[in-house]
C-alpha cells in the first residue's frame, strides 16, 4: 500500500491576500458611492409626461362618467398638476415645462362631459430629452411622443 503523500501547505488564503481583496472591494465601493444617485434625465422626462398624460385620461373619464366638465390645471412655475378637485401632484424639478407655447403660466385644459376637450399640449424637457402631452380638442385623445 501507498502511503498518501504529505500536504506542504494548508488550504485556504493567507492574511495578506484577504487584506488586498477587502481593499479592492472597498476602493470599487467607494467610486460608486462617490458617483452620486443613477439618474436620468430622460427617463425623469418620460416619467413626467406619463404622469401628465395618466392625469388628462383620468380627467377625460371623469368628465364623462360625472357628465360634468373636469379641468386639469397645469403650473409650469411650481411643477405641479392637477386633475379637477383633487390634490396637485408633482413633477420633477429637474424637468422644464412648457404649456401652450408660453413658459411660466398655468394652462387649463377642459373636458366635456362628450369626451371632447379645450385642447392643448404640455412641453416638457429635461437634458436632451424632450416629451409632449397634447390633447385633441375635437376627440378628447391624449397622446404622448416625442418633441420636435
Amino acid at each position: 500500500m501507498i502511503a498518501p503523500s504529505k500536504r506542504r501547505g494548508k488550504a485556504g488564503f493567507t492574511l495578506i491576500e484577504m487584506l488586498v481583496v477587502l481593499v479592492i472591494l472597498g476602493l470599487a465601493l467607494g467610486i460608486v458611492l462617490l458617483r452620486g444617485p443613477l439618474r436620468s434625465a430622460t427617463l425623469d422626462v418620460r416619467t413626467a409626461a406619463a404622469q401628465v398624460a395618466q392625469g388628462m385620461r383620468l380627467a377625460r373619464a371623469r368628465a364623462i362618467q360625472t357628465d360634468r366638465l373636469v379641468a386639469v390645471a397645469v403650473d409650469a412655475n411650481a411643477h405641479l398638476f392637477q386633475v379637477g378637485g383633487s390634490p396637485p401632484q408633482a413633477l420633477p424639478n429637474t424637468v422644464a415645462i412648457t404649456v401652450d407655447g408660453g413658459a411660466g403660466e398655468t394652462e387649463r385644459i377642459v373636458f366635456e362631459p362628450d369626451g371632447s376637450a379645450s385642447g392643448g399640449r404640455v412641453d416638457l424637457a429635461s437634458g436632451g430629452g424632450r416629451m409632449r402631452v397634447a390633447v385633441d380638442w375635437l376627440t378628447g385623445r391624449v397622446s404622448v411622443a416625442d418633441a420636435p
